[in-house]
């Protein structure tokens, strides 16, 4: 049973970039450093960890903006739309912007982080806060919690 609805698709703003992720994610995020809220012009940014076999770029050559430091933050060359992030050191999952999907109604955040840098009016609805980033050893219990509990796609449809 595909209760992810997946595949799904997105894309930059112009369109000129399409993504296809085929696999469902393991975290949802707000991120609230001053980092995101700059590249984001927002309060925070939003991000589903994907996996990297589940992540595909299906439309366009995506470019490297940001700082262009250890972290890779990728864009749509055209629009300049931040699409998605490969931490650095970090193989197994791509950071994807929510909000690029076709349909992102059914995104909600599960964790947010940086909250010491966090605007001081900006809420979510995240179940875990962390002043920084989670420890290592509790990423691997809080994947297991969100699989468990997620809102997926089309949940909110569901009586």
């Amino acid at each position: 049973m595909n209760d992810w609805k997946l595949p799904w698709e997105g894309g930059c703003r112009c369109g000129r970039v399409r993504l296809k992720i085929s696999a469902p994610p393991l975290l949802t995020m707000a991120c609230h450093c001053t980092g995101c809220q700059r590249m984001s012009a927002s309060a925070f940014s939003l991000s589903a960890a994907i996996p990297t076999q589940g992540f595909e770029v299906t439309r366009g050559e995506p470019v490297i903006g940001g700082l262009h430091g250890e972290h890779r933050h990728y864009f749509c060359p055209y629009c300049m739309s931040w699409m998605f992030t490969r931490p650095h050191g970090i193989d197994t999952f791509v950071n994807m912007r929510a909000t690029m999907l076709d349909d992102p109604s059914w995104f909600s955040p599960f964790m947010e982080t940086w909250t010491s840098e966090k605007l001081p009016w900006a809420t979510t609805p995240a179940v875990h806060s962390f002043a920084k980033l989670p420890a290592f050893e509790d990423l691997e219990r809080m994947t297991d919690e969100y699989a468990a509990q997620a809102k997926k796609p089309g949940a909110a449809n569901r009586k």
